[in-house]
Protein backbone atom coordinates (compact mmCIF):
# COMPACT_ATOMS: atom_id res chain seq x y z
CA UNK A 1 0.00 0.00 0.00
CA UNK A 2 1.58 3.73 -1.08
CA UNK A 3 -0.13 7.07 -0.58
CA UNK A 4 0.64 10.28 -2.45
CA UNK A 5 -0.75 13.75 -2.83
CA UNK A 6 -2.89 14.36 -6.14
CA UNK A 7 -2.41 17.65 -7.59
CA UNK A 8 -5.81 18.79 -6.62
CA UNK A 9 -4.72 18.40 -2.82
CA UNK A 10 -6.78 15.99 -1.77
CA UNK A 11 -4.94 12.72 -0.46
CA UNK A 12 -4.83 9.78 -2.72
CA UNK A 13 -4.61 6.46 -1.18
CA UNK A 14 -3.49 3.47 -3.58
CA UNK A 15 -4.29 -0.46 -3.16
CA UNK A 16 -1.84 -2.75 -4.60
CA UNK A 17 -3.05 -6.46 -4.30
CA UNK A 18 -0.62 -9.00 -5.20
CA UNK A 19 -2.25 -12.28 -6.48
CA UNK A 20 -1.63 -15.44 -5.07
CA UNK A 21 0.82 -18.22 -6.44
CA UNK A 22 -0.79 -20.21 -9.31
CA UNK A 23 -3.63 -17.47 -9.55
CA UNK A 24 -3.89 -16.02 -13.55
CA UNK A 25 -1.37 -13.49 -14.00
CA UNK A 26 -2.37 -10.12 -14.31
CA UNK A 27 -2.67 -9.07 -17.81
CA UNK A 28 -6.33 -9.74 -17.13
CA UNK A 29 -6.29 -6.70 -15.38
CA UNK A 30 -8.22 -3.98 -17.39
CA UNK A 31 -6.34 -1.52 -19.57
CA UNK A 32 -4.70 2.01 -18.02
CA UNK A 33 -6.59 5.35 -19.46
CA UNK A 34 -3.78 7.26 -20.61
CA UNK A 35 -3.75 11.27 -20.35
CA UNK A 36 -3.49 11.57 -24.03
CA UNK A 37 -6.84 9.71 -24.70
CA UNK A 38 -8.78 11.71 -22.64
CA UNK A 39 -10.86 14.60 -24.23
CA UNK A 40 -13.30 16.58 -22.18
CA UNK A 41 -15.70 17.17 -25.01
CA UNK A 42 -16.76 15.93 -27.94
CA UNK A 43 -15.40 17.08 -31.32
CA UNK A 44 -18.12 17.63 -34.12
CA UNK A 45 -17.65 16.58 -37.63
CA UNK A 46 -18.45 20.75 -39.62
CA UNK A 47 -20.89 20.72 -42.17
CA UNK A 48 -23.34 23.36 -41.62
CA UNK A 49 -20.58 25.87 -41.54
CA UNK A 50 -19.38 25.15 -45.54
CA UNK A 51 -23.25 24.29 -46.01
CA UNK A 52 -23.43 28.21 -45.22
CA UNK A 53 -20.44 29.22 -47.11
CA UNK A 54 -22.13 27.42 -50.06
CA UNK A 55 -25.47 29.08 -49.27
CA UNK A 56 -24.28 32.28 -50.07
CA UNK A 57 -21.94 31.81 -52.93
CA UNK A 58 -25.20 30.63 -54.68
CA UNK A 59 -27.47 33.09 -53.76
CA UNK A 60 -24.53 35.81 -54.82
CA UNK A 61 -24.39 33.75 -58.74
CA UNK A 62 -28.34 33.90 -58.39
CA UNK A 63 -28.51 37.44 -57.64
CA UNK A 64 -25.74 37.87 -60.67
CA UNK A 65 -28.57 35.94 -62.81
CA UNK A 66 -31.13 38.40 -61.73
CA UNK A 67 -28.84 41.20 -62.14
CA UNK A 68 -28.62 40.45 -66.18
CA UNK A 69 -26.34 43.76 -66.45
CA UNK A 70 -26.10 43.57 -70.44
CA UNK A 71 -30.24 43.49 -70.81
CA UNK A 72 -30.51 45.68 -67.90
CA UNK A 73 -28.07 48.80 -67.62
CA UNK A 74 -28.72 51.26 -69.27
CA UNK A 75 -25.48 53.56 -69.07
CA UNK A 76 -22.19 52.53 -69.52
CA UNK A 77 -20.30 48.98 -70.18
CA UNK A 78 -20.43 46.68 -67.66
CA UNK A 79 -17.33 44.79 -66.34
CA UNK A 80 -16.36 41.21 -67.33
CA UNK A 81 -18.66 41.49 -70.56
CA UNK A 82 -18.16 37.84 -71.62
CA UNK A 83 -19.73 36.39 -68.47
CA UNK A 84 -22.91 37.68 -70.19
CA UNK A 85 -26.00 38.08 -67.92
CA UNK A 86 -23.50 37.28 -64.53
CA UNK A 87 -20.96 40.37 -65.72
CA UNK A 88 -20.98 43.33 -63.25
CA UNK A 89 -22.19 46.59 -63.20
CA UNK A 90 -20.01 49.51 -63.77
CA UNK A 91 -17.31 50.01 -61.12
CA UNK A 92 -18.98 53.88 -61.00
CA UNK A 93 -21.76 52.62 -60.16
CA UNK A 94 -20.52 49.48 -57.96
CA UNK A 95 -16.72 48.89 -57.13
CA UNK A 96 -16.95 45.75 -55.78
CA UNK A 97 -17.71 43.99 -58.32
CA UNK A 98 -21.37 43.38 -57.99
CA UNK A 99 -25.03 43.99 -59.15
CA UNK A 100 -27.09 47.00 -59.24
CA UNK A 101 -28.76 47.92 -55.81
CA UNK A 102 -32.38 47.94 -57.41
CA UNK A 103 -31.28 43.96 -57.65
CA UNK A 104 -30.01 44.05 -54.36
CA UNK A 105 -33.14 45.29 -52.98
CA UNK A 106 -36.04 42.88 -55.16
CA UNK A 107 -33.93 40.31 -54.06
CA UNK A 108 -34.37 41.00 -50.25
CA UNK A 109 -31.55 43.88 -49.04
CA UNK A 110 -32.60 45.67 -45.86
CA UNK A 111 -34.45 49.02 -46.45
CA UNK A 112 -36.07 50.44 -43.34
CA UNK A 113 -38.77 51.68 -45.48
CA UNK A 114 -40.16 48.32 -46.37
CA UNK A 115 -39.65 47.04 -43.35
CA UNK A 116 -41.85 49.54 -41.30
CA UNK A 117 -43.87 50.96 -43.96
CA UNK A 118 -44.58 47.81 -46.00
CA UNK A 119 -44.37 44.98 -43.26
CA UNK A 120 -41.20 43.33 -44.93
CA UNK A 121 -39.96 42.03 -41.48
CA UNK A 122 -38.20 39.37 -43.11
CA UNK A 123 -35.84 41.45 -45.01
CA UNK A 124 -33.80 41.40 -41.28
CA UNK A 125 -32.80 37.95 -41.94
CA UNK A 126 -33.05 38.16 -45.80
CA UNK A 127 -30.43 40.60 -45.82
CA UNK A 128 -27.35 38.62 -43.95
CA UNK A 129 -27.35 36.13 -47.01
CA UNK A 130 -27.13 38.61 -49.83
CA UNK A 131 -23.40 40.42 -50.90
CA UNK A 132 -22.70 43.68 -52.47
CA UNK A 133 -20.34 42.21 -54.59
CA UNK A 134 -17.80 39.63 -55.55
CA UNK A 135 -15.25 41.41 -53.26
CA UNK A 136 -17.59 41.32 -50.62
CA UNK A 137 -18.90 37.85 -50.28
CA UNK A 138 -14.98 36.43 -50.91
CA UNK A 139 -14.19 38.27 -47.83
CA UNK A 140 -16.90 37.00 -45.60
CA UNK A 141 -16.79 33.98 -46.70
CA UNK A 142 -13.09 33.30 -46.16
CA UNK A 143 -13.87 34.89 -42.59
CA UNK A 144 -16.59 32.54 -41.85
CA UNK A 145 -14.56 29.51 -42.89
CA UNK A 146 -11.75 30.56 -40.74
CA UNK A 147 -13.90 31.07 -37.42
CA UNK A 148 -16.96 29.03 -37.87
CA UNK A 149 -15.17 26.50 -38.50
CA UNK A 150 -13.26 25.77 -35.32
CA UNK A 151 -16.46 26.97 -32.79
CA UNK A 152 -18.70 24.19 -35.08
CA UNK A 153 -16.24 21.28 -34.20
CA UNK A 154 -16.38 22.09 -30.61
CA UNK A 155 -19.90 23.02 -30.22
CA UNK A 156 -21.84 21.36 -32.48
CA UNK A 157 -24.05 22.27 -35.72
CA UNK A 158 -27.23 23.55 -33.83
CA UNK A 159 -25.52 26.19 -31.36
CA UNK A 160 -23.61 27.40 -33.73
CA UNK A 161 -25.99 27.41 -36.53
CA UNK A 162 -28.45 29.43 -33.89
CA UNK A 163 -25.59 31.75 -32.66
CA UNK A 164 -25.10 32.71 -36.54
CA UNK A 165 -28.57 33.59 -37.32
CA UNK A 166 -29.99 35.15 -34.71
CA UNK A 167 -26.66 37.41 -34.32
CA UNK A 168 -26.99 38.51 -37.65
CA UNK A 169 -30.89 39.52 -36.90
CA UNK A 170 -29.09 41.41 -34.02
CA UNK A 171 -27.05 43.14 -36.63
CA UNK A 172 -29.56 43.86 -38.80
CA UNK A 173 -31.91 45.86 -35.97
CA UNK A 174 -29.56 47.91 -35.01
CA UNK A 175 -28.47 48.79 -38.15
CA UNK A 176 -32.54 50.13 -39.38
CA UNK A 177 -32.55 52.01 -35.58
CA UNK A 178 -29.61 54.32 -36.78
CA UNK A 179 -29.12 53.79 -40.81
CA UNK A 180 -32.33 54.55 -42.32
CA UNK A 181 -31.81 55.21 -45.61
CA UNK A 182 -30.23 53.39 -48.08
CA UNK A 183 -30.05 49.52 -48.19
CA UNK A 184 -27.50 47.10 -46.65
CA UNK A 185 -26.56 43.83 -47.21
CA UNK A 186 -23.87 41.21 -45.79
CA UNK A 187 -23.21 38.66 -43.22
CA UNK A 188 -20.98 41.10 -41.12
CA UNK A 189 -23.18 41.07 -38.58
CA UNK A 190 -23.62 37.34 -38.04
CA UNK A 191 -19.53 37.33 -38.20
CA UNK A 192 -19.52 39.19 -35.26
CA UNK A 193 -21.95 37.27 -33.43
CA UNK A 194 -19.55 34.73 -34.06
CA UNK A 195 -16.56 36.47 -32.41
CA UNK A 196 -19.01 37.99 -29.59
CA UNK A 197 -19.81 34.36 -28.79
CA UNK A 198 -16.07 33.47 -28.88
CA UNK A 199 -15.13 36.07 -26.23
CA UNK A 200 -18.65 35.34 -24.04
CA UNK A 201 -17.66 31.56 -24.09
CA UNK A 202 -13.88 32.57 -22.90
CA UNK A 203 -15.71 34.38 -20.02
CA UNK A 204 -18.23 31.93 -18.98
CA UNK A 205 -16.11 28.99 -19.20
CA UNK A 206 -12.77 30.62 -17.31
CA UNK A 207 -11.80 27.59 -15.44
CA UNK A 208 -11.14 25.44 -18.19
CA UNK A 209 -8.82 27.18 -20.15
CA UNK A 210 -5.22 27.02 -19.13
CA UNK A 211 -3.50 29.99 -21.06
CA UNK A 212 -6.66 32.98 -20.23
CA UNK A 213 -5.10 35.78 -20.47
CA UNK A 214 -2.69 35.10 -23.68
CA UNK A 215 -6.55 33.59 -25.29
CA UNK A 216 -7.84 36.88 -24.15
CA UNK A 217 -5.80 39.34 -25.56
CA UNK A 218 -5.50 37.85 -28.92
CA UNK A 219 -9.86 37.68 -29.40
CA UNK A 220 -9.70 41.55 -27.90
CA UNK A 221 -7.18 43.00 -30.49
CA UNK A 222 -9.04 41.35 -33.31
CA UNK A 223 -12.42 42.32 -32.06
CA UNK A 224 -10.95 46.08 -31.92
CA UNK A 225 -9.57 46.28 -35.40
CA UNK A 226 -12.51 44.56 -36.87
CA UNK A 227 -14.79 47.40 -35.03
CA UNK A 228 -12.25 50.13 -35.91
CA UNK A 229 -12.32 49.62 -39.59
CA UNK A 230 -15.96 50.10 -39.32
CA UNK A 231 -15.42 53.76 -38.82
CA UNK A 232 -14.63 53.87 -42.46
CA UNK A 233 -17.22 55.58 -44.79
CA UNK A 234 -19.29 53.00 -46.42
CA UNK A 235 -19.49 50.68 -43.90
CA UNK A 236 -22.29 49.76 -41.40
CA UNK A 237 -20.40 49.31 -38.47
CA UNK A 238 -24.19 49.59 -36.70
CA UNK A 239 -24.39 45.89 -38.07
CA UNK A 240 -20.95 45.26 -36.61
CA UNK A 241 -21.66 46.05 -33.48
CA UNK A 242 -25.42 44.94 -33.17
CA UNK A 243 -23.87 41.36 -34.32
CA UNK A 244 -21.20 41.50 -31.77
CA UNK A 245 -23.82 42.34 -28.89
CA UNK A 246 -25.88 40.09 -29.99
CA UNK A 247 -23.84 37.11 -30.46
CA UNK A 248 -21.70 37.86 -27.36
CA UNK A 249 -25.01 37.68 -24.91
CA UNK A 250 -26.05 34.66 -26.83
CA UNK A 251 -22.93 32.86 -26.49
CA UNK A 252 -23.23 33.07 -22.22
CA UNK A 253 -26.38 31.27 -22.97
CA UNK A 254 -25.68 28.12 -25.50
CA UNK A 255 -21.54 28.35 -25.13
CA UNK A 256 -21.27 27.50 -21.73
CA UNK A 257 -19.30 24.06 -20.42
CA UNK A 258 -19.61 21.86 -17.48
CA UNK A 259 -17.07 22.54 -14.89
CA UNK A 260 -13.59 20.56 -15.02
CA UNK A 261 -13.91 19.13 -11.68
CA UNK A 262 -17.99 17.61 -12.31
CA UNK A 263 -16.19 16.36 -16.11
CA UNK A 264 -13.74 14.31 -14.03
CA UNK A 265 -16.18 12.64 -11.78
CA UNK A 266 -18.06 11.42 -14.56
CA UNK A 267 -15.12 9.85 -16.63
CA UNK A 268 -14.59 8.78 -12.75
CA UNK A 269 -17.37 6.96 -12.59
CA UNK A 270 -16.78 4.29 -15.51
CA UNK A 271 -13.45 3.38 -13.63
CA UNK A 272 -12.06 3.20 -10.48
CA UNK A 273 -14.58 3.50 -7.51
CA UNK A 274 -13.66 6.90 -5.78
CA UNK A 275 -15.17 8.24 -2.84
CA UNK A 276 -15.74 11.64 -3.38
CA UNK A 277 -18.17 14.92 -2.79
CA UNK A 278 -20.27 15.05 -5.57
CA UNK A 279 -19.60 18.15 -7.95
CA UNK A 280 -21.92 20.32 -9.38
CA UNK A 281 -22.46 20.44 -13.18
CA UNK A 282 -21.54 24.28 -13.67
CA UNK A 283 -20.27 27.02 -10.99
CA UNK A 284 -22.59 29.84 -9.51
CA UNK A 285 -20.88 32.38 -11.84
CA UNK A 286 -22.07 30.49 -14.29
CA UNK A 287 -25.32 30.35 -13.36
CA UNK A 288 -25.36 34.07 -13.12
CA UNK A 289 -24.39 34.91 -16.23
CA UNK A 290 -26.45 32.85 -18.14
CA UNK A 291 -29.40 34.19 -16.77
CA UNK A 292 -28.36 38.28 -16.53
CA UNK A 293 -27.58 37.20 -20.35
CA UNK A 294 -30.76 35.75 -21.20
CA UNK A 295 -32.90 38.20 -19.83
CA UNK A 296 -30.82 41.15 -21.32
CA UNK A 297 -30.75 39.67 -25.00
CA UNK A 298 -34.27 38.97 -24.74
CA UNK A 299 -35.20 42.50 -23.50
CA UNK A 300 -32.87 44.19 -26.02
CA UNK A 301 -34.32 42.25 -29.04
CA UNK A 302 -38.27 43.33 -27.97
CA UNK A 303 -37.12 46.99 -27.56
CA UNK A 304 -35.23 47.27 -30.94
CA UNK A 305 -38.54 45.70 -32.73
CA UNK A 306 -40.86 48.32 -30.70
CA UNK A 307 -38.54 51.35 -31.61
CA UNK A 308 -38.50 49.62 -35.30
CA UNK A 309 -41.95 49.48 -36.33
CA UNK A 310 -42.49 52.96 -34.14
CA UNK A 311 -40.34 54.53 -36.95
CA UNK A 312 -37.80 55.54 -33.90
CA UNK A 313 -34.47 57.13 -35.35
CA UNK A 314 -32.18 57.04 -32.76
CA UNK A 315 -29.79 58.81 -34.05
CA UNK A 316 -31.98 61.86 -33.09
CA UNK A 317 -31.96 60.48 -29.32
CA UNK A 318 -28.25 59.90 -29.65
CA UNK A 319 -26.15 62.79 -30.71
CA UNK A 320 -22.81 61.60 -31.01
CA UNK A 321 -23.63 57.62 -32.08
CA UNK A 322 -23.17 58.44 -35.52
CA UNK A 323 -19.38 58.49 -34.67
CA UNK A 324 -19.35 54.69 -34.08
CA UNK A 325 -20.36 54.10 -37.74
CA UNK A 326 -18.18 56.86 -39.76
CA UNK A 327 -15.47 59.24 -37.95
CA UNK A 328 -15.33 61.98 -41.01
CA UNK A 329 -11.60 63.08 -41.35
CA UNK A 330 -10.05 65.88 -43.98
CA UNK A 331 -9.64 62.56 -46.47
CA UNK A 332 -13.34 61.84 -47.03
CA UNK A 333 -17.07 62.47 -45.73
CA UNK A 334 -19.74 60.66 -43.60
CA UNK A 335 -22.47 62.63 -44.98
CA UNK A 336 -24.82 60.32 -47.92
CA UNK A 337 -25.41 62.40 -51.20
CA UNK A 338 -28.73 62.61 -51.84
CA UNK A 339 -30.13 61.44 -55.11
CA UNK A 340 -32.89 63.12 -56.74
CA UNK A 341 -33.87 63.04 -60.39
CA UNK A 342 -35.78 65.35 -62.91
CA UNK A 343 -37.81 63.13 -65.70
CA UNK A 344 -39.46 64.76 -68.63
CA UNK A 345 -41.53 63.03 -71.63
CA UNK A 346 -41.02 63.26 -75.39
CA UNK A 347 -43.23 61.77 -77.12
CA UNK A 348 -41.43 58.00 -76.87
CA UNK A 349 -38.20 59.14 -74.72
CA UNK A 350 -38.17 59.64 -71.73
CA UNK A 351 -35.27 62.66 -70.43
CA UNK A 352 -33.69 61.86 -66.71
CA UNK A 353 -31.30 64.57 -65.10
CA UNK A 354 -29.82 64.05 -62.33
CA UNK A 355 -30.21 66.97 -59.89
CA UNK A 356 -26.89 66.30 -57.91
CA UNK A 357 -24.29 66.65 -60.80
CA UNK A 358 -26.54 67.50 -64.01
CA UNK A 359 -25.95 64.24 -66.13
CA UNK A 360 -28.83 63.54 -68.28
CA UNK A 361 -29.60 60.67 -70.70
CA UNK A 362 -32.76 59.77 -73.22
CA UNK A 363 -34.12 55.83 -72.62
CA UNK A 364 -36.75 54.43 -74.74
CA UNK A 365 -39.94 55.50 -72.60
CA UNK A 366 -41.49 52.11 -73.45
CA UNK A 367 -38.67 50.07 -71.38
CA UNK A 368 -38.74 51.83 -68.51
CA UNK A 369 -41.15 51.23 -65.71
CA UNK A 370 -40.63 53.11 -62.45
CA UNK A 371 -38.11 50.67 -60.72
CA UNK A 372 -36.07 51.01 -64.10
CA UNK A 373 -36.25 55.14 -63.41
CA UNK A 374 -35.32 54.38 -60.21
CA UNK A 375 -32.33 52.05 -61.32
CA UNK A 376 -31.53 54.94 -63.71
CA UNK A 377 -31.59 57.58 -61.73
CA UNK A 378 -28.92 55.89 -59.56
CA UNK A 379 -26.69 55.13 -62.10
CA UNK A 380 -26.66 59.04 -63.52
CA UNK A 381 -25.97 60.23 -60.60
CA UNK A 382 -23.22 57.62 -59.35
CA UNK A 383 -21.80 57.24 -63.13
Amino acid sequence: MSGGRNPHGGTTVEVKVHPRRGSPSSSSNPPVTRDRDFRLFKQWVPWLIPTFVFANVVVFIFTMYVNDCPENAFHGTCVAPFLGRFSFQPLKENPLFGPSSFTLQKMGALEVDKVVHEHEGWRLVSCIWLHGGAIHVLANMLSLLFIGIRLEQEFGFVRIGFLYVISGFGGSLLSSLFIQTGISVGASGALFGLLGGMLSELFINWTIYANKMAALLTLIIIVVINLAVGVLPHVDNFAHLGGFGSGFFLGFVVLIRPQFKWISQQQSKSGSHAFSVKQNKYLPYQYVLWVLSFLLLIAGFIAGMVLLFRGVNLNERCSWCHYLSCVPTSKWSCQEQSIYCETTEFGNQLNITCMSNGRSDIYPLSNTSSSDRQQLCSQLCHG
